[in-house]
């Protein structure tokens, strides 16, 4: 089955369609892992978007019930050179073909994707079209340049009631901008006592569950389009610990005065270098954003910059001056990726203890 892959810049590919047969428009990016496609394709961060793997030969090893990132993927389309179509993998439960075809997710093949990143890194992120080889490519463009994508991808992801992951430790309320369950895998493997909420749960409501410490989660989309959660941010600011990872980490940074600006064509993989500039040390780690806090905007706030990219320098960390709040732009539960930065959760843990000892001491100080 012929299928056509349409950008917006007026550039078209022809190959092969596998999974759904449904048309789809969405912005294009490119992700650079070598493996980790199933937790790609499960991420809510993809939310609306055509997904092009780098890496030229996906779904070798198949699909499993273990290795997914949300129980339904938000990705809009995938794109790749050559699809496997016999995957050999113990775990396998079904080919890559298959679970898009059920999930009514379209793809197409045989494309040059080498070409495609290059066409993406200069001109940046494009909006796509992946239909049928009967429509003229160039009416497939005008479509494109009068269709709006859609800016409520945290809203499509977030979960709609909270519900509980219990554990006996700490505390922790979890803010789903559009978590991957690696976030939570992490904090329940410390047996921390896990509430998580709806996006636009507000500050009042968040205390009310008597937390220990709050993380804000990863997600889609501009965070300037989710302005509850800013003012949500800056409510909870000294009155209990924060961590923030990726968008999290945006939010963090607006509600504390800072700007974000969109990349041109974001970072994307689980091979990006990051420095720890308390320590020198650099890790690889787990990427998948489109914006990043600027860092003229950080001089006249109450952050630190704790870590920076080495790609391209932009700010990777952040950490307030003056309440028990850090965040960070990378995914250390690494879904796909390296686990390097995976100590960041017990460094949470040990924040919400010297919070908690901090304020024992206050409070007997004033008996």
């Amino acid at each position: 089955m012929k299928r056509m892959l349409v950008l917006e810049n007026g550039e078209f590919f022809v190959g092969c369609g596998f999974g759904s047969e449904r048309d789809i428009v969405g912005e294009v990016v490119f992700t650079t892992g070598m493996t980790g496609y199933q937790e790609t394709l499960s991420d809510p961060s993809y939310c609306g978007q055509i997904v092009t793997f780098t890496y030229p030969l996906v779904g070798n090893y198949g699909i499993n019930r273990d290795d997914f990132e949300s129980i339904l993927p938000s990705v809009n389309g995938v794109v790749v050179r050559e699809v496997c179509d016999c995957p050999s993998n113990f775990r396998k439960e079904m080919s890559f073909h298959e679970f898009l075809k059920i999930k009514n997710i379209p793809g197409i093949s045989g494309i040059d994707t080498r070409k495609l990143t290059k066409i993406i890194r200069q001109y940046g992120t494009l909006k796509g079209l992946i239909c049928s080889t009967k429509e003229e490519p160039s009416k497939m463009v005008e479509l494109l340049k009068t269709t709006s994508l859609r800016r409520d991808q945290v809203a499509l992801v977030s979960t709609k009631t909270p519900y509980p992951s219990p554990g006996r430790g700490h505390r922790v309320v979890l803010v789903d901008f559009g978590m991957k369950h690696g976030i939570l895998r992490e904090l329940n493997k410390r047996d921390c006592d896990v509430v998580v909420v709806p996006y636009h749960t507000t500050a009042k409501e968040i205390m009310l569950l008597n937390p220990d410490g709050v993380m804000l989660s990863n997600g889609p989309g501009d965070p300037k389009d989710v302005p509850e959660a800013i003012e949500m941010v800056q409510s909870l600011l000294g009155k209990v610990p924060i961590f923030g990872i990726c968008l999290g980490h945006q939010l963090f940074a607006l509600a504390c005065g800072a700007e974000t600006e969109k990349l041109k064509f974001g970072h994307r993989g689980s091979n990006h270098p990051v420095k720890d500039l308390s320590s020198d040390k650099v890790y690889l780690t787990s990427q998948n954003h489109s914006y990043t806090v600027t860092h003229d905007s950080i001089e006249h706030t109450d952050l630190t910059v704790t870590h920076v990219a080495l790609n391209d320098g932009t700010i990777e960390g952040l950490r307030h001056n003056n309440y028990p709040a850090f965040t960070v732009q990378y995914h250390p539960e690494a879904s796909p990726g390296p686990e390097d930065a995976n100590e960041l959760f017990d460094q949470f843990l040990t924040l919400m203890d010297e919070t908690k000892k901090k304020r024992g001491d206050f409070a007997c100080q004033n008996v």
